[in-house]
Protein backbone atom coordinates (compact mmCIF):
# COMPACT_ATOMS: atom_id res chain seq x y z
CA UNK A 1 0.00 0.00 0.00
CA UNK A 2 0.88 3.67 -0.82
CA UNK A 3 1.70 6.02 1.62
CA UNK A 4 -0.81 8.23 -0.04
CA UNK A 5 -3.30 5.33 0.47
CA UNK A 6 -2.53 4.84 4.36
CA UNK A 7 -5.09 6.21 6.77
CA UNK A 8 -4.54 9.87 8.09
CA UNK A 9 -4.71 9.91 11.75
CA UNK A 10 -8.01 12.53 10.94
CA UNK A 11 -9.34 9.28 9.49
CA UNK A 12 -8.68 6.91 12.34
CA UNK A 13 -10.28 8.92 14.79
CA UNK A 14 -13.10 9.80 12.85
CA UNK A 15 -13.34 5.79 12.38
CA UNK A 16 -13.09 5.26 16.32
CA UNK A 17 -15.68 8.11 16.79
CA UNK A 18 -18.26 5.55 14.96
CA UNK A 19 -17.85 2.83 16.96
CA UNK A 20 -17.31 5.76 20.35
CA UNK A 21 -21.38 6.50 20.01
CA UNK A 22 -22.21 3.55 21.72
CA UNK A 23 -21.04 3.13 25.66
CA UNK A 24 -18.78 0.11 26.28
CA UNK A 25 -21.23 -2.40 27.97
CA UNK A 26 -23.72 -1.94 25.04
CA UNK A 27 -20.22 -2.90 22.11
CA UNK A 28 -19.53 -5.58 24.27
CA UNK A 29 -22.82 -6.91 24.63
CA UNK A 30 -23.07 -6.67 20.55
CA UNK A 31 -19.86 -8.13 20.08
CA UNK A 32 -20.92 -11.52 22.48
CA UNK A 33 -24.39 -11.84 21.24
CA UNK A 34 -24.14 -11.24 17.47
CA UNK A 35 -22.37 -14.70 16.76
CA UNK A 36 -25.21 -16.15 18.99
CA UNK A 37 -27.49 -14.22 17.27
CA UNK A 38 -26.22 -15.40 13.99
CA UNK A 39 -26.53 -19.02 15.23
CA UNK A 40 -30.04 -18.49 16.68
CA UNK A 41 -30.60 -17.42 12.58
CA UNK A 42 -30.05 -21.07 12.18
CA UNK A 43 -33.64 -22.26 13.80
CA UNK A 44 -34.90 -20.58 10.51
CA UNK A 45 -33.06 -22.49 8.21
CA UNK A 46 -34.06 -25.89 10.06
CA UNK A 47 -36.83 -25.77 6.96
CA UNK A 48 -34.23 -27.26 4.44
CA UNK A 49 -33.73 -30.13 7.09
CA UNK A 50 -37.31 -30.56 6.89
CA UNK A 51 -37.49 -29.76 2.74
CA UNK A 52 -34.72 -33.08 3.10
CA UNK A 53 -36.64 -34.72 5.17
CA UNK A 54 -39.85 -34.69 2.87
CA UNK A 55 -38.29 -35.75 -0.63
CA UNK A 56 -36.73 -38.81 1.07
CA UNK A 57 -40.41 -39.54 1.92
CA UNK A 58 -41.05 -38.83 -1.09
CA UNK A 59 -39.10 -41.01 -2.97
CA UNK A 60 -40.09 -44.07 -0.31
CA UNK A 61 -43.62 -43.30 -1.09
CA UNK A 62 -43.22 -43.77 -4.71
CA UNK A 63 -41.35 -47.15 -3.78
CA UNK A 64 -43.55 -48.37 -1.82
CA UNK A 65 -46.91 -47.62 -4.09
CA UNK A 66 -45.01 -49.16 -7.49
CA UNK A 67 -44.48 -52.37 -4.99
CA UNK A 68 -47.82 -52.49 -3.68
CA UNK A 69 -49.52 -51.95 -7.02
CA UNK A 70 -46.94 -54.87 -8.54
CA UNK A 71 -47.91 -57.14 -5.49
CA UNK A 72 -51.45 -56.46 -6.21
CA UNK A 73 -52.11 -57.29 -9.77
CA UNK A 74 -52.88 -60.35 -10.96
CA UNK A 75 -54.01 -61.62 -7.45
CA UNK A 76 -57.57 -62.49 -6.32
CA UNK A 77 -59.28 -59.79 -4.18
CA UNK A 78 -59.33 -61.72 -1.33
CA UNK A 79 -55.49 -61.55 -1.52
CA UNK A 80 -55.83 -57.92 -2.40
CA UNK A 81 -57.86 -57.26 0.16
CA UNK A 82 -55.40 -59.23 2.70
CA UNK A 83 -52.58 -57.58 1.25
CA UNK A 84 -54.00 -53.50 1.69
CA UNK A 85 -54.58 -55.01 5.48
CA UNK A 86 -51.21 -55.77 6.29
CA UNK A 87 -49.14 -53.06 4.52
CA UNK A 88 -51.41 -50.51 5.72
CA UNK A 89 -51.23 -51.66 9.27
CA UNK A 90 -47.56 -52.41 8.92
CA UNK A 91 -46.32 -49.28 7.08
CA UNK A 92 -49.42 -47.04 9.29
CA UNK A 93 -50.92 -46.18 5.69
CA UNK A 94 -54.21 -45.89 4.62
CA UNK A 95 -54.75 -47.74 1.25
CA UNK A 96 -57.17 -47.49 -1.07
CA UNK A 97 -58.40 -49.62 -4.32
CA UNK A 98 -60.68 -48.01 -7.17
CA UNK A 99 -61.69 -50.44 -9.82
CA UNK A 100 -61.64 -49.16 -13.59
CA UNK A 101 -64.64 -47.09 -13.24
CA UNK A 102 -63.12 -45.30 -10.69
CA UNK A 103 -65.19 -46.18 -7.59
CA UNK A 104 -63.79 -47.29 -4.26
CA UNK A 105 -63.97 -50.91 -3.64
CA UNK A 106 -61.62 -51.67 -0.80
CA UNK A 107 -60.11 -49.55 1.83
CA UNK A 108 -57.66 -50.53 4.55
CA UNK A 109 -59.36 -48.84 7.29
CA UNK A 110 -62.89 -50.52 6.95
CA UNK A 111 -61.14 -53.70 5.62
CA UNK A 112 -58.73 -53.68 9.00
CA UNK A 113 -60.79 -55.37 12.06
CA UNK A 114 -58.52 -53.38 14.46
CA UNK A 115 -59.49 -50.06 13.18
CA UNK A 116 -57.75 -47.35 11.54
CA UNK A 117 -53.36 -47.95 11.40
CA UNK A 118 -53.45 -43.96 12.16
CA UNK A 119 -56.09 -41.39 12.95
CA UNK A 120 -55.60 -37.41 12.50
CA UNK A 121 -54.12 -35.22 15.03
CA UNK A 122 -57.39 -33.43 16.38
CA UNK A 123 -56.11 -29.36 17.44
CA UNK A 124 -59.31 -28.81 19.33
CA UNK A 125 -57.42 -30.31 22.24
CA UNK A 126 -53.80 -29.43 22.15
CA UNK A 127 -51.53 -28.19 25.19
CA UNK A 128 -49.74 -24.79 25.20
CA UNK A 129 -46.50 -26.31 23.72
CA UNK A 130 -48.05 -27.56 20.83
CA UNK A 131 -49.95 -24.60 19.53
CA UNK A 132 -46.82 -22.29 20.14
CA UNK A 133 -44.82 -25.46 18.13
CA UNK A 134 -47.10 -24.63 15.07
CA UNK A 135 -47.36 -20.97 15.42
CA UNK A 136 -43.61 -21.24 15.44
CA UNK A 137 -43.45 -23.41 12.21
CA UNK A 138 -46.04 -20.82 10.11
CA UNK A 139 -43.48 -18.25 11.84
CA UNK A 140 -40.86 -20.23 10.18
CA UNK A 141 -42.14 -21.00 6.92
CA UNK A 142 -43.37 -16.53 6.34
CA UNK A 143 -39.86 -16.12 7.63
CA UNK A 144 -37.99 -18.23 4.66
CA UNK A 145 -40.81 -17.46 2.31
CA UNK A 146 -41.56 -21.49 2.03
CA UNK A 147 -43.74 -22.20 -0.85
CA UNK A 148 -47.57 -23.04 0.36
CA UNK A 149 -49.20 -26.44 0.79
CA UNK A 150 -52.49 -27.25 0.01
CA UNK A 151 -54.80 -28.51 2.97
CA UNK A 152 -55.53 -32.09 3.43
CA UNK A 153 -59.21 -32.86 3.19
CA UNK A 154 -60.82 -35.76 2.33
CA UNK A 155 -63.38 -35.37 -1.00
CA UNK A 156 -67.22 -35.80 -0.07
CA UNK A 157 -67.31 -38.79 -2.31
CA UNK A 158 -65.53 -42.19 -2.71
CA UNK A 159 -64.86 -41.32 -6.50
CA UNK A 160 -61.39 -41.49 -7.96
CA UNK A 161 -62.08 -38.37 -9.88
CA UNK A 162 -62.09 -36.64 -6.50
CA UNK A 163 -58.42 -36.97 -6.27
CA UNK A 164 -55.81 -34.93 -9.24
CA UNK A 165 -53.29 -37.62 -8.36
CA UNK A 166 -55.50 -40.54 -9.31
CA UNK A 167 -56.84 -38.97 -12.47
CA UNK A 168 -52.99 -38.05 -12.89
CA UNK A 169 -52.39 -41.94 -12.49
CA UNK A 170 -54.90 -43.24 -14.58
CA UNK A 171 -54.17 -41.05 -17.70
CA UNK A 172 -50.28 -41.08 -17.57
CA UNK A 173 -50.03 -44.37 -16.14
CA UNK A 174 -47.20 -43.92 -13.62
CA UNK A 175 -47.14 -42.91 -9.96
CA UNK A 176 -48.27 -39.35 -8.81
CA UNK A 177 -47.19 -38.01 -5.26
CA UNK A 178 -48.63 -35.13 -3.58
CA UNK A 179 -47.97 -33.14 -0.34
CA UNK A 180 -50.68 -32.17 2.02
CA UNK A 181 -50.40 -30.14 5.03
CA UNK A 182 -52.70 -31.08 7.86
CA UNK A 183 -54.38 -28.50 10.50
CA UNK A 184 -51.80 -29.51 12.92
CA UNK A 185 -48.97 -28.77 10.39
CA UNK A 186 -47.95 -32.06 9.78
CA UNK A 187 -47.06 -33.22 5.95
CA UNK A 188 -49.48 -35.85 4.43
CA UNK A 189 -48.65 -37.74 1.28
CA UNK A 190 -50.55 -39.46 -1.05
CA UNK A 191 -49.23 -41.74 -3.82
CA UNK A 192 -51.15 -42.69 -6.74
CA UNK A 193 -50.05 -45.69 -8.82
CA UNK A 194 -52.07 -47.95 -11.71
CA UNK A 195 -52.42 -51.50 -10.85
CA UNK A 196 -52.41 -53.84 -13.19
CA UNK A 197 -53.49 -53.32 -16.89
CA UNK A 198 -57.58 -53.16 -16.19
CA UNK A 199 -57.39 -49.42 -15.42
CA UNK A 200 -57.31 -50.33 -11.60
CA UNK A 201 -55.67 -47.65 -9.38
CA UNK A 202 -54.28 -48.08 -5.72
CA UNK A 203 -53.77 -44.84 -3.08
CA UNK A 204 -51.57 -44.85 -0.18
CA UNK A 205 -51.98 -42.04 2.30
CA UNK A 206 -49.75 -41.66 4.69
CA UNK A 207 -49.29 -38.62 8.09
CA UNK A 208 -45.57 -38.38 8.11
CA UNK A 209 -45.95 -37.22 11.52
CA UNK A 210 -42.01 -38.47 12.30
CA UNK A 211 -40.88 -35.39 10.00
CA UNK A 212 -42.11 -32.54 11.89
CA UNK A 213 -41.77 -34.19 15.06
CA UNK A 214 -37.64 -34.37 13.84
CA UNK A 215 -37.66 -31.16 12.48
CA UNK A 216 -39.43 -29.56 16.01
CA UNK A 217 -37.18 -31.69 18.03
CA UNK A 218 -33.61 -30.25 15.96
CA UNK A 219 -34.97 -26.65 16.40
CA UNK A 220 -35.98 -27.48 20.42
CA UNK A 221 -32.58 -28.51 21.05
CA UNK A 222 -31.17 -25.62 18.84
CA UNK A 223 -33.03 -22.99 20.90
CA UNK A 224 -32.39 -24.61 24.17
CA UNK A 225 -28.56 -24.31 23.33
CA UNK A 226 -28.73 -21.01 22.29
CA UNK A 227 -31.25 -19.45 25.01
CA UNK A 228 -28.43 -21.23 27.16
CA UNK A 229 -25.13 -19.92 25.72
CA UNK A 230 -27.25 -16.50 25.20
CA UNK A 231 -28.19 -16.51 29.11
CA UNK A 232 -24.43 -17.37 29.77
CA UNK A 233 -23.06 -14.92 27.17
CA UNK A 234 -25.18 -11.98 28.44
CA UNK A 235 -23.52 -12.49 32.26
CA UNK A 236 -20.11 -12.87 31.03
CA UNK A 237 -20.92 -9.50 28.35
CA UNK A 238 -22.08 -7.90 31.77
CA UNK A 239 -19.27 -9.12 34.28
CA UNK A 240 -16.68 -8.32 31.68
CA UNK A 241 -18.57 -4.89 31.17
CA UNK A 242 -18.26 -4.21 34.78
CA UNK A 243 -14.74 -5.32 35.13
CA UNK A 244 -13.92 -2.48 32.25
CA UNK A 245 -16.38 0.27 32.75
CA UNK A 246 -16.41 0.44 36.48
CA UNK A 247 -12.77 1.34 36.99
CA UNK A 248 -13.13 3.80 33.98
CA UNK A 249 -16.05 5.33 35.18
CA UNK A 250 -14.51 5.93 38.86
CA UNK A 251 -11.20 7.22 36.77
CA UNK A 252 -13.50 9.66 34.72
CA UNK A 253 -15.23 11.03 38.26
CA UNK A 254 -11.69 11.50 40.10
CA UNK A 255 -10.51 13.25 36.79
CA UNK A 256 -13.71 15.69 36.42
CA UNK A 257 -13.16 16.30 40.39
CA UNK A 258 -8.83 17.12 39.85
CA UNK A 259 -10.12 18.99 36.91
CA UNK A 260 -12.70 21.17 38.82
CA UNK A 261 -10.10 21.42 42.06
CA UNK A 262 -13.00 21.65 44.48
CA UNK A 263 -11.20 18.91 46.62
CA UNK A 264 -7.65 19.58 46.77
CA UNK A 265 -6.74 15.76 48.02
CA UNK A 266 -8.87 14.20 45.28
CA UNK A 267 -7.44 10.70 45.33
CA UNK A 268 -7.04 8.89 42.10
CA UNK A 269 -7.54 5.16 42.57
CA UNK A 270 -4.25 3.24 41.45
CA UNK A 271 -5.98 -0.23 41.41
CA UNK A 272 -2.93 -2.24 42.23
CA UNK A 273 -4.75 -5.34 41.98
CA UNK A 274 -4.56 -5.05 38.34
CA UNK A 275 -2.18 -5.88 36.37
CA UNK A 276 -3.99 -5.85 32.96
CA UNK A 277 -4.21 -2.43 31.05
CA UNK A 278 -6.77 -0.85 32.78
CA UNK A 279 -4.59 -0.70 36.06
CA UNK A 280 -1.71 0.51 33.89
CA UNK A 281 -4.09 2.88 32.90
CA UNK A 282 -5.22 3.81 36.47
CA UNK A 283 -1.50 4.23 37.83
CA UNK A 284 -0.70 6.46 35.13
CA UNK A 285 -3.78 8.73 35.39
CA UNK A 286 -2.71 8.82 39.30
CA UNK A 287 0.71 10.12 38.44
CA UNK A 288 -0.03 12.48 36.05
CA UNK A 289 -2.34 13.90 38.65
CA UNK A 290 0.39 13.90 41.04
CA UNK A 291 2.52 15.35 38.72
CA UNK A 292 -0.21 17.97 37.56
CA UNK A 293 -0.74 19.16 41.29
CA UNK A 294 3.20 19.00 41.58
CA UNK A 295 3.51 21.13 38.48
CA UNK A 296 0.79 23.85 40.11
CA UNK A 297 2.28 23.90 43.29
CA UNK A 298 5.55 24.58 41.55
CA UNK A 299 4.06 27.31 40.06
CA UNK A 300 2.23 28.95 42.28
CA UNK A 301 5.47 28.50 44.39
CA UNK A 302 7.45 30.06 41.58
CA UNK A 303 4.86 33.04 41.32
CA UNK A 304 5.15 33.90 44.87
CA UNK A 305 9.13 33.87 44.73
CA UNK A 306 8.74 35.75 41.78
CA UNK A 307 6.63 38.56 43.76
CA UNK A 308 9.10 37.99 46.28
CA UNK A 309 12.48 38.65 44.67
CA UNK A 310 11.06 41.46 42.03
CA UNK A 311 9.46 43.53 45.70
CA UNK A 312 13.20 43.65 46.96
CA UNK A 313 14.79 45.04 44.05
CA UNK A 314 11.76 47.28 43.15
CA UNK A 315 11.69 48.31 46.99
CA UNK A 316 14.84 49.94 46.86
CA UNK A 317 14.39 51.45 43.23
CA UNK A 318 11.72 53.02 44.60
CA UNK A 319 13.02 54.16 47.85
CA UNK A 320 16.45 55.94 45.79
CA UNK A 321 13.92 57.71 43.36
CA UNK A 322 11.62 58.85 46.00
CA UNK A 323 14.76 60.14 47.52
CA UNK A 324 16.34 62.24 44.62
CA UNK A 325 14.04 65.27 44.80
CA UNK A 326 14.70 65.78 48.16
CA UNK A 327 18.53 65.35 48.31
CA UNK A 328 20.96 68.21 47.06
CA UNK A 329 24.15 66.69 48.03
CA UNK A 330 25.58 65.77 44.77
CA UNK A 331 27.70 63.04 46.18
CA UNK A 332 24.45 61.38 47.48
CA UNK A 333 22.41 62.06 44.41
CA UNK A 334 25.50 60.18 42.45
CA UNK A 335 25.35 57.26 45.13
CA UNK A 336 21.15 57.09 44.24
CA UNK A 337 21.58 56.94 40.44
CA UNK A 338 24.18 53.97 41.31
CA UNK A 339 20.97 52.37 43.59
CA UNK A 340 18.59 52.77 41.31
CA UNK A 341 20.87 51.98 37.91
CA UNK A 342 22.07 48.39 40.25
CA UNK A 343 18.03 47.99 41.00
CA UNK A 344 16.52 48.29 37.16
CA UNK A 345 19.95 45.87 36.34
CA UNK A 346 18.81 43.67 38.69
CA UNK A 347 15.56 43.54 37.41
CA UNK A 348 16.32 42.94 34.35
CA UNK A 349 18.27 40.12 34.94
CA UNK A 350 15.75 38.70 37.36
CA UNK A 351 12.92 38.77 34.59
CA UNK A 352 15.37 37.56 32.11
CA UNK A 353 16.28 34.38 34.19
CA UNK A 354 12.51 34.20 34.95
CA UNK A 355 11.66 33.84 31.38
CA UNK A 356 13.99 31.76 30.48
CA UNK A 357 13.10 29.54 33.47
CA UNK A 358 9.30 29.19 32.75
CA UNK A 359 10.21 28.55 28.80
CA UNK A 360 12.65 25.48 29.15
CA UNK A 361 9.51 23.32 29.34
CA UNK A 362 7.55 24.63 26.45
CA UNK A 363 10.75 24.94 24.31
CA UNK A 364 11.73 21.17 25.16
CA UNK A 365 8.40 19.99 24.02
CA UNK A 366 8.64 21.64 20.81
CA UNK A 367 12.60 21.49 20.34
CA UNK A 368 14.08 18.70 17.59
CA UNK A 369 16.52 16.25 19.22
CA UNK A 370 20.11 16.01 17.47
CA UNK A 371 22.89 13.89 18.14
CA UNK A 372 25.69 15.80 19.64
CA UNK A 373 29.11 14.96 21.02
CA UNK A 374 29.15 16.57 24.77
CA UNK A 375 32.89 16.61 24.82
CA UNK A 376 33.22 18.68 21.60
CA UNK A 377 30.67 21.03 23.02
CA UNK A 378 32.22 21.52 26.27
CA UNK A 379 35.61 22.09 24.46
CA UNK A 380 33.95 25.16 22.04
CA UNK A 381 32.28 26.33 25.22
CA UNK A 382 35.49 26.14 27.33
CA UNK A 383 37.36 28.45 24.33
CA UNK A 384 34.47 30.86 23.86
CA UNK A 385 34.74 31.25 27.33
CA UNK A 386 38.74 32.19 27.34
CA UNK A 387 38.12 34.19 24.59
CA UNK A 388 35.66 36.34 26.83
CA UNK A 389 37.45 36.32 29.65
CA UNK A 390 34.71 34.95 31.36
CA UNK A 391 36.61 32.06 33.44
CA UNK A 392 38.58 35.33 35.53
CA UNK A 393 42.15 33.52 34.63
CA UNK A 394 40.86 30.26 36.48
CA UNK A 395 42.44 27.15 34.65
CA UNK A 396 39.98 24.71 33.42
CA UNK A 397 41.14 21.02 32.86
CA UNK A 398 38.87 18.76 30.62
CA UNK A 399 39.53 15.02 30.65
CA UNK A 400 37.64 12.38 29.24
CA UNK A 401 37.03 8.75 29.62
CA UNK A 402 35.34 5.42 28.59
CA UNK A 403 33.55 5.68 24.90
CA UNK A 404 32.40 8.81 23.00
CA UNK A 405 30.29 11.21 24.74
CA UNK A 406 27.41 11.44 22.65
CA UNK A 407 24.01 12.04 23.55
CA UNK A 408 20.37 13.20 22.13
CA UNK A 409 19.11 16.57 23.10
CA UNK A 410 18.71 20.30 22.53
CA UNK A 411 22.34 21.43 21.63
CA UNK A 412 21.56 25.31 23.01
CA UNK A 413 20.02 24.06 26.06
CA UNK A 414 22.53 21.25 26.99
CA UNK A 415 25.09 24.84 26.52
CA UNK A 416 23.31 26.56 28.73
CA UNK A 417 23.67 23.94 31.69
CA UNK A 418 27.29 23.57 30.72
CA UNK A 419 27.44 27.36 30.86
CA UNK A 420 25.67 27.41 34.25
CA UNK A 421 27.81 25.03 36.20
CA UNK A 422 30.94 26.71 34.73
CA UNK A 423 29.68 29.72 36.23
CA UNK A 424 29.04 28.54 39.59
CA UNK A 425 32.73 26.80 39.44
CA UNK A 426 34.47 29.92 38.63
CA UNK A 427 32.72 32.01 41.38
CA UNK A 428 33.50 29.89 43.93
CA UNK A 429 36.68 28.56 43.09
CA UNK A 430 40.13 30.18 44.15
CA UNK A 431 42.10 32.41 41.25
CA UNK A 432 45.22 29.88 41.40
CA UNK A 433 42.90 26.80 41.99
CA UNK A 434 42.12 24.63 38.71
CA UNK A 435 38.51 23.58 37.59
CA UNK A 436 38.32 20.31 36.87
CA UNK A 437 35.98 19.06 34.07
CA UNK A 438 35.46 15.57 33.64
CA UNK A 439 33.43 12.94 31.13
CA UNK A 440 32.57 9.89 31.48
CA UNK A 441 30.79 7.16 29.02
CA UNK A 442 30.16 3.88 30.06
CA UNK A 443 28.01 2.94 27.48
CA UNK A 444 24.72 3.67 28.87
CA UNK A 445 24.90 7.13 30.49
CA UNK A 446 27.24 9.96 30.11
CA UNK A 447 28.53 12.08 33.14
CA UNK A 448 29.69 15.41 33.21
CA UNK A 449 31.48 16.20 36.38
CA UNK A 450 32.36 20.12 37.36
CA UNK A 451 34.55 20.41 40.30
CA UNK A 452 35.85 23.37 41.97
CA UNK A 453 38.31 23.61 44.98
CA UNK A 454 36.03 26.48 46.75
CA UNK A 455 34.37 26.11 50.51
CA UNK A 456 32.53 23.01 49.30
CA UNK A 457 28.23 22.70 49.56
CA UNK A 458 27.60 21.26 52.99
CA UNK A 459 25.88 17.75 52.63
CA UNK A 460 22.46 18.98 54.14
CA UNK A 461 22.86 22.27 51.36
CA UNK A 462 23.22 20.35 48.41
CA UNK A 463 19.59 19.53 47.29
CA UNK A 464 18.86 23.26 48.19
CA UNK A 465 20.68 24.72 45.74
CA UNK A 466 19.20 23.82 42.82
CA UNK A 467 16.10 25.63 44.88
CA UNK A 468 14.50 28.45 42.58
CA UNK A 469 16.07 31.98 43.99
CA UNK A 470 18.30 30.01 46.00
CA UNK A 471 21.22 32.08 46.02
CA UNK A 472 24.41 31.60 48.42
CA UNK A 473 27.47 33.92 46.61
CA UNK A 474 31.21 34.58 47.64
CA UNK A 475 31.95 37.33 49.93
CA UNK A 476 34.01 38.78 47.40
CA UNK A 477 30.80 38.90 44.61
CA UNK A 478 28.29 42.16 44.65
CA UNK A 479 25.08 41.39 45.87
CA UNK A 480 22.41 41.09 43.24
CA UNK A 481 24.80 39.74 40.58
CA UNK A 482 23.07 36.44 40.59
CA UNK A 483 19.43 35.69 40.25
CA UNK A 484 19.14 32.31 41.96
CA UNK A 485 17.79 30.51 39.19
CA UNK A 486 21.30 29.17 37.51
CA UNK A 487 21.23 25.79 38.78
CA UNK A 488 17.27 25.41 38.38
CA UNK A 489 17.56 25.92 35.29
CA UNK A 490 20.25 23.74 34.81
CA UNK A 491 18.63 20.91 36.59
CA UNK A 492 15.08 21.83 34.66
CA UNK A 493 17.13 21.43 31.56
CA UNK A 494 18.54 17.79 32.00
CA UNK A 495 15.36 16.19 33.68
CA UNK A 496 13.96 17.37 30.19
CA UNK A 497 16.22 15.50 28.29
CA UNK A 498 15.78 12.18 30.85
CA UNK A 499 18.95 13.49 33.24
CA UNK A 500 19.68 14.52 36.64
CA UNK A 501 21.67 17.05 37.75
CA UNK A 502 22.83 16.75 41.59
CA UNK A 503 25.50 18.00 44.22
CA UNK A 504 28.14 16.10 45.73
CA UNK A 505 31.04 16.39 47.30
CA UNK A 506 35.13 15.86 45.89
CA UNK A 507 36.23 12.33 45.64
CA UNK A 508 39.67 12.98 46.68
CA UNK A 509 38.80 14.37 49.74
CA UNK A 510 40.04 17.80 48.87
CA UNK A 511 38.44 21.20 49.22
CA UNK A 512 35.61 22.07 46.87
CA UNK A 513 31.98 21.17 44.93
CA UNK A 514 31.26 18.73 42.12
CA UNK A 515 28.18 19.38 40.39
CA UNK A 516 27.34 15.83 38.40
CA UNK A 517 25.14 15.40 35.43
CA UNK A 518 24.20 12.56 33.59
CA UNK A 519 22.43 12.29 30.11
CA UNK A 520 21.48 8.42 28.68
CA UNK A 521 24.35 8.23 26.04
CA UNK A 522 23.42 7.93 22.38
CA UNK A 523 22.88 4.30 20.83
Amino acid sequence: MDEDDAPTLSQKVERLSLTGRFSLTARILAVNLLPLMLLGGGLFYIDSYRTQLVNERFKLARIEAQITAEALAGVSRERQEALLVQIGKEQRMRMRMFDSEGLLWADSFALDEDGPAFEFDDISDDTWDQKFARWLDRAVDTIVSAEPVTDYVEPGSDVADAWPELVAAREKGVSQITLYDWRDGTPVITAAAPVGLNGATLLTTRNAVDITEAVRAARSTLGIAVLVVLFASILLSLFLARTIVTPLRLLAKAAVRVRQGREREVEVPRLPERGDEIGLLARAVSDMTAALRHRIDAVDSFAADVAHEIKNPLASLRSAIESLPRVEDPETRTKLVDIATHDVRRIDRLVTEISDASRIDAEMSRATLERLDLADLVRAIIGSREDRAENRNREIVLNTRGYAANVVGVGARLERVVENLLDNAVSFSPPDAPILVEIDNDGERVALTVCDEGPGIPEDSREKVFHRFHSVRPDNEDFGNHSGLGLAIARAIAEAHDGSLVAQGRSDDQNGACLRLELPAAA
